[in-house]
């Protein structure tokens, strides 16, 4: 790191413990004489260490300062995605004992980056600054980048720019990274993850490899990330060549990406609304639906949806009860909280509500149906100024004067199309008799 307006290198001196043994120390206990002020020995003599250094690994930038945990700037999300993500400095691979490793090829395809990165997930490698995985690479954010890039040594964030070209998000491919390095203070922030491909067609999610305390992991997470999001930049590895037929594919399959939100809510008729049902089952909303789930909305939807969202803790507008691109995410991806069993859930709506029985259900309303329901609809479409399509009655069965007075009722809440269709279901119910 350089300050600016200055050639000149800085370092920073800290106290650590005094039987540290990383290979730095080891070195310098041996060859320099013991220090009286306590001070780490590498820090002790930095002007001797960087021009070793720079001279051993033939690199020109300074040593950087260790980065500390950085402080969240969105206080409100779940203290679980906001990681503490220092760093280790620039190394040689290490092997057994903490000597250099031999040096690896840096050719690579966009599907071995995402293989390896999912090696440390999947093997739960622990977050360190100063440990090897087997593999030589540091157990850090920039270990973890060098080792799924195949570089030939423990980079960090100050570095890892030297290996790749900048590239728009528009271009993001799994296998590229997104990277923050603050170079006016390392300590605030710096931190780089994998890109491993859209959750959703809004590009507002994505899926993140990264290694952050406590262990490796694969996420989905906002674009950019959950901190710092503006100063986060694109970057595709140099060395990513084209694999043999088909494997150069991304190797995260992307999830069905988020409709968007008018496939949800009021006079929706679609399959997402049977999908987001399917999955809201399988995370424990079974007991709200009495059958289905199908492609029609119905409150039954909104109160499973409203529970999985209360579920992760959320309040307010946030669990409304009607899906986002969050939430639709967590489905999708089998992230988040399942509705526990037993939970009371959001109130189910009453089955009357001035004397007029809760909604009885499709079957009621559809040609041939002979019912009282069907009186009682035809009543209070009257009642509420739509009884213009009516020569007689209403009646008990069920007739086209019906379907139009309650199409004109839907039109006057401003739907349209199929949600327009003059057969009422509970929204038209509840929104009719209210």
């Amino acid at each position: 790191m350089e300050a600016p307006g200055s050639n000149e290198p800085v370092f920073e001196e800290f106290d650590p413990a005094s039987d540290c043994d990383c290979p730095g120390c080891v070195h310098w206990r041996r060859v320099l004489p013991p220090s009286r002020t306590g001070r780490h020995p590498a820090a002790h003599r930095a002007v001797v260490l960087a021009a070793t250094a720079g001279a051993a690994l033939g690199v020109t930038q300074a040593a950087p300062a260790f980065a500390t945990p950085h402080a969240p700037d969105r206080p409100h999300l779940p203290a679980a995605d906001e990681p503490d993500t220092p760093q280790g400095d620039k190394a040689p691979l290490h092997g057994p004992g903490g000597k250099p490793a031999g040096i690896k090829a840096p050719a690579t395809t966009r599907a071995a980056i995402i293989k390896r990165a999912k090696t440390w997930v999947a093997a739960q490698v622990p977050y360190s600054m100063n440990e090897y995985w087997t593999d030589g690479y540091r157990q850090d954010c920039s270990g973890f980048v060098s080792m799924a890039w195949s570089l030939p040594g423990n980079e960090w964030t100050g570095s890892l720019d030297q290996y790749g070209v900048q590239i728009a998000k528009d271009d993001l491919q799994p296998g590229d990274i997104l990277l923050f390095h603050n170079p006016a203070d390392p300590e605030k922030g710096s931190h780089v993850v994998i890109f491993g491909g859209w959750t959703d067609y809004t590009h507002t999610y994505y899926i993140a490899y990264e290694e952050t305390p406590p262990r490796a992991r694969k996420q989905a997470t906002p674009y950019a990330y959950w901190s710092n999001s503006a100063r986060y930049t694109a970057y595709r590895y140099k060395g990513l060549v084209a694999g043999s037929a088909g494997s150069d594919k991304p190797a995260e399959p992307l999830a069905t990406p988020f409709p968007g939100a008018a496939y949800f809510g009021p006079g929706a008729n679609n399959k997402y609304v049977t999908q987001l049902g399917r999955l809201l089952v399988e995370r424990g909303a079974g007991r709200f639906y009495s059958s289905g789930p199908g492609p029609r909305w119905t409150d039954t939807d909104r109160r499973a949806t409203q529970a999985f969202q209360q579920a992760q803790g959320w309040t307010g507008r946030d669990a409304d009860g009607l899906p986002g691109p969050q939430t639709w995410t967590l489905l999708v991806t089998g992230k988040g909280n399942d509705i526990r069993t037993g939970a009371a859930g959001p109130p189910a709506p009453p089955s009357s509500s001035h004397g007029v029985p809760g909604y009885p259900g499709r079957a009621m309303f559809r040609p041939g149906a002979h019912n009282k329901y069907v009186t009682q609809l035809g009543k209070q479409l009257v009642k509420k100024g739509f009884g213009k399509a009516y020569t007689t009655g209403p009646g008990p069965r069920w007739g086209e004067a019906d379907r139009r007075a309650v199409e004109a009722f839907q039109r006057a809440q401003g739907w349209r199309g199929g949600a327009a269709d003059g057969y009422p279901g509970p929204e038209t119910w509840r929104r009719l008799f209210k």
